[in-house]
């Protein structure tokens, strides 16, 4: 068996680099030559560059990889050659780097016909180890690559932020008409298109730089994500679950697609090892870990396992050893196991003979840059030059001084570039805030950020198909994916990668409030209850008005000015909203003006006047009564709007492209019900205000007033407001499946969806279920570019039987579903999920007999044999469904993936219609202090509630959420005392390792928050609430 124990090279030497008579110069050992070029043939290598030039070497065939190696660092006057290698793709069509100790022939069995690539080996946590300007430039062109063929996710923000440094490194200065004209010309990024107006916003910021300050900072940005350095082995665990392993500075990683579930650290592994194709990690003893010893990996054959064993012995030696291994002695009669040994120096090395060196400036050309600073950092003090911008180094090696940070670029002191970049305080990275300029954001994208992991949590995580969440613009410092590093800011107690599905993505670059100001603004402002209920009625107005403008300004922008948008369908959705709009716009500033009075900020609070909000309501809603009168006929905007996307393939997707942008943070026809739902919100705050005052308050009379009108014209509106909610939730799973064609019918009823297990021949398998009133319908999430579900089959409720069946097939939660052709075997993940499941069932078929609601012919004619896929085929359930072209969604084209539908997949629960109609109602808005569990400040944000989630933001005025935390899954409590939270009014969400806490300003909000976020983490089912919206304490 293979172990990592590294064998030394033989010594190699080379004098001062960039001396004039010398070739093959090495950087591995100072004063010395190198070994003479061997006898024999020569042969003449190709050797293609970062910048995608070839260069052609000659050499001896005989020669080791070592001397190809050098004569290339020779040619770039390459100091710190360490971090890089040369790669290939041998025989077996595997990519493997070049081994400096062999000889070539015995490497590249056709050398004339191979090229190698220079390529960044060893990617250090920090590039500010990196002590040359050019090394640094070779490592940026090596991000420049890896983003461009998508080896480097992240986020649409990262992606642009990264780009726009890059161009500023090659055009220069930001000049529009040429930055537009550049990135036309030239594609840094898949799908680059509609990113180009973020990225010229992000470059105009980089005025002054320099090209070696932009190759300084996109490393900062890279360094920061979750793949950077990364490159990915296929391999499975013992259960068969695809992964993928990875090497890094820390230890190994273990990734499920591009989401990081697993890492360990090299402190915590004894061995390394493989035998034929498993990977064996040996772990050291931990008393406090559930780990078995040894954790097996399977990998594709035994040259894979190889391969990774290799690259972790070196990156081990390279970033843990102070210096290069000794050989072990050979043995006499035989070897065993591998012979393979690390050969060079360490990092440690690598810096230290920078820094006690002196070398002569060089000059080098960057290739794509029309900028050329092209003098080559100097190591070597000089008062007139530029600092680089320093940062904290890696724990256990020094960081270089920072007057080795000199830049032969000559700028005056007084250069606003200069000014501009500062040095990243320490103690604000472990505060968890930085001293920004400038807001920055981040997006939910699943392109992660790079967090420190635990062995203790190795377990599947979220898919990697995480939706993309949406990110405003900002300075880059100290960002990336729109936030910190998690290494100095855990965010997560586990440190896994947070998908969107368990986690925000949420910087502290909001403001964070001390506790004296907290105590200061607690005392200046009122503490009355109605103070606070009348409060949270001017936090969700502001959020109605942002949700009114998405319809009138945003959706007209984008779809209601395109030729292909029919006029009906103008008329019918701007004559219904722009009065709204334009009502609620003034609403909203006399409740505001109210509040202020009613806080005291002028003599007016003294006389008592403005304690009150009834009779601002009560004269407002004389106002609205007009305006209400038409909204029963909401309904029609729908069928509208869908009427028209089936017409025209144009508008359909444009609407679609309208959903996926930041703006349109929940779908669409959701935006559309929002003046309904308004109504019900009005309608329970002045209940609430009702049941505070006594009657004999000055407010009583005008909030009862008010009261009895919005409830006649509530009243009024429930019956139309089911049949609009559960007609919009068809549309809305229409786009989520793939193979149904009429699923939006009149009289179909949607009732419940969710994940259960199907019991087949292949054992128990994950699916997506969904109960409407008529049929069952059973899906599964292919791996399709839609990011859609494909419907496997349908189970008509009519002659449908159910049964509890745990004890006939031994499956936990099991039950059977018995229909006039098919039977089928579920399994639910809980005793509870079982329950909601069979009885939401049984109610439903019992409504089916009695009912002559629609035929359950909803798939399409090519699935209508109602058989089960993996009956057949496997390879079925990942590959696109070719009869997707008969429905309204046949083009593979980009669609949500933050769902509800998706998160119920993630998190293997479910949730009914009566759900869905509770959170969208039950809307909460206003500002909370939100802090981590390892984290030390409170962090300020706006934060909405709405649709089982709730969205961040900076404050009310954006017009987009920072990120999205679903709720589904998680638990709200109150910390322990154990928590050590000393705080008044804070509550705690929990799903699995991932902990935040929320604070709230009083005692009625904070009630408010845990009373709507209850409403979402804890589902109910069709007859526990019994449709009755009303009863459901809001």
């Amino acid at each position: 068996m293979a172990e990592p124990d590294p064998e030394p090279m033989a010594s190699g030497a080379g004098q001062r680099l960039g001396a004039p008579e010398t070739l093959g110069i090495s950087t591995l050992d100072p004063g010395h030559r190198p070994p003479a070029m061997p006898p024999g043939r020569h042969v003449t290598i190709r050797v293609r560059m970062l910048d995608d030039t070839e260069e052609l070497f000659d050499i001896s065939q005989k020669a080791s990889g070592k001397v190809l190696f050098d004569l290339v660092c020779s040619h770039m006057n390459l100091i710190e050659g360490d971090y890089f290698g040369l790669e290939f793709q041998n025989h077996q069509k595997m990519m493997v780097w070049l081994d400096h100790i062999k000889p070539i022939i015995k490497q590249l069995r056709r050398p004339k016909h191979t090229i190698l690539r220079f390529a960044v080996k060893f990617f250090p946590p920090d590039h500010a180890q990196l002590l040359e300007e050019l090394t640094r430039y070779l490592f940026a062109l090596q991000i420049k690559q890896d983003v461009s063929v998508g080896r480097l996710t992240c986020n649409d923000s990262s992606a642009a932020l990264m780009v726009s440094h890059i161009i500023q490194s090659e055009i220069g200065d930001f000049e529009e008409s040429q930055c537009r004209s550049h990135l036309l010309n030239n594609n840094y990024i898949p799908d680059q298109m509609p990113l180009i107006d973020k990225i010229m916003e992000f470059h105009s910021k980089n005025i002054g730089q320099t090209p070696a300050e932009s190759d300084y900072q996109l490393l900062e940005v890279a360094r920061r994500l979750e793949m950077y350095g990364i490159r990915l082995h296929p391999a499975k665990d013992r259960e068969g679950t695809r992964l993928s392993l990875a090497v890094a500075h820390t230890g190994v990683l273990v990734f499920q697609g591009h989401t990081k579930i697993n890492a360990f650290n090299w402190s915590k592994v004894r061995k390394l090892s493989f035998k034929r194709k498993r990977f064996l990690i040996k772990l050291r003893p931990d008393l406090n870990s559930s780990y078995q010893d040894t954790l097996e990996f399977l990998m594709g054959s035994r040259d894979c396992c190889k391969v990774f064993w290799k690259i972790c012995v070196e990156y081990h030696a390279f970033f843990r050893l102070f210096e290069e291994p000794k050989p072990k002695p050979k043995p006499v009669l035989f070897t065993r196991g591998s012979s393979f040994r690390f050969s060079g120096r360490t990092q440690k090395q690598v810096m230290d003979y920078v820094k006690e060196s002196e070398f002569k400036k060089i000059p080098f050309e960057r290739k794509h840059s029309r900028v050329q600073h092209n003098s080559r950092l100097s190591p070597l003090p000089s008062p007139r030059h530029h600092e680089v911008p320093t940062e904290i180094g890696a724990p256990g090696i020094d960081s270089p001084p920072r007057r080795h940070w000199k830049e032969s670029v000559l700028v005056s002191a007084e250069d606003p570039s200069c000014s501009r970049i500062t040095r990243a305080s320490p103690s604000h990275h472990r505060n968890g805030h930085d001293d920004r300029k400038g807001s920055v954001s981040r997006t939910e994208d699943r392109r992660g950020s790079t967090r420190q992991t635990h062995p203790e949590h190795l377990s599947t995580g979220v898919g990697s198909n995480s939706p993309h969440l949406s990110a405003s613009s900002g300075h880059s410092h100290g960002m990336v994916n729109g936030q910190k590093s998690l290494e100095l800011c855990s965010h997560s107690p586990d440190g896994r990668q947070p998908s969107p599905l368990t986690s925000p993505l949420l910087n502290d670059a909001c403001s964070v409030r001390t506790d004296d100001e907290d105590e200061v603004r607690r005392k200046r402002f009122p503490t009355d209850r109605a103070y606070f209920i009348a409060k949270e009625l001017l936090t969700t107005e502001r959020t109605y008005l942002k949700d009114l403008e998405v319809v009138t300004v945003s959706f007209q922008n984008a779809v209601g000015q395109d030729e292909a948008t029919p006029d009906s369908l103008k008329d019918t959705v701007f004559s219904s909203f722009e009065p709204l709009h334009k009502f609620h716009t003034g609403f909203l500033r006399e409740v505001e003006q109210r509040l202020a009075l009613w806080e005291g900020r002028s003599n007016a609070h003294i006389k008592g006047d403005y304690q009150r909000i009834g009779d601002v309501m009560l004269k407002n809603f004389q106002g609205l009564k007009p305006l209400t009168a038409n909204l029963h006929k909401q309904s029609e905007v729908l069928l509208e709007l869908e009427k028209a996307c089936r017409s025209s393939r144009r508008l359909e997707g444009l609407c679609r492209d309208f959903e996926l942008q930041k703006v349109c943070y929940v779908p669409l026809n959701i935006f559309i019900l929002r003046p309904l739902h308004r109504l019900i919100h009005y309608k329970q705050i002045l209940e609430r205000l009702c049941k505070h005052y006594p009657a004999t308050h000055v407010d009583f009379r005008d909030c009862r007033a008010a009261l009895a009108d919005v409830s006649e014209v509530v009243e009024q509106l429930q019956g139309s407001l089911i049949k609009m909610e559960n007609f919009q939730k068809l549309l809305e799973l229409k786009k989520d499946l793939i193979g149904v064609d009429n699923l939006a019918v009149p009289s179909r009823e949607f009732i419940r969806l969710g994940c259960l297990s199907k019991l087949s021949g292949k054992g128990l398998q994950q699916r997506m279920f969904f109960l409407f009133s008529d049929v069952i319908l059973y899906t599964s999430r292919g791996m399709t570019p839609t990011n859609q579900f494909k419907v496997h089959g349908q189970l008509p409720l009519h002659g449908m039987t159910i049964r509890e069946s745990e004890d006939e097939w031994g499956v936990p939660h099991a039950f059977t579903l018995v229909g006039e052709q098919q039977s089928v075997v579920v399994a639910a993940s809980s005793l509870t999920e079982m329950e909601k499941w069979m009885e939401d069932i049984k109610v439903a078929i019992e409504t089916a007999k009695t009912s002559n609601g629609p035929s359950p012919n909803l798939l399409t004619s090519n699935l209508t044999d109602n058989k089960c896929p993996e009956d057949s085929t496997v390879e079925a359930e990942s590959e696109d469904d070719i009869t997707a072209s008969h429905t309204s969604l046949e083009r593979p084209a980009p669609h949500r993936g933050n769902t509800m539908v998706h998160v119920c997949w993630h998190r293997n629960t479910s949730v009914s219609m009566v759900d869905f109609s509770i959170a969208v109602e039950n809307q909460l808005s206003g500002n909370l202090l939100r802090k981590f569990k390892n984290s030390n400040g409170w962090q300020k944000l706006w934060v909405v509630f709405t649709n089982f989630s709730l969205f961040f933001y900076k404050s009310h005025q954006d017009d987009y959420p920072l990120a999205s935390l679903p709720l589904l899954g998680y638990s709200v409590t109150v910390p322990s005392e154990s928590e050590n939270i000393h705080k008044d009014y804070v509550f705690k969400l929990h799903f699995k390792s991932h902990v935040y806490y929320f604070r709230s300003e009083s005692e009625y909000t904070f009630e408010r928050w845990m009373e709507v976020i209850r409403s979402a983490t804890i589902p109910s089912s069709v007859t526990r609430v019994l449709n009755n919206k009303e009863s459901h304490p809001h």
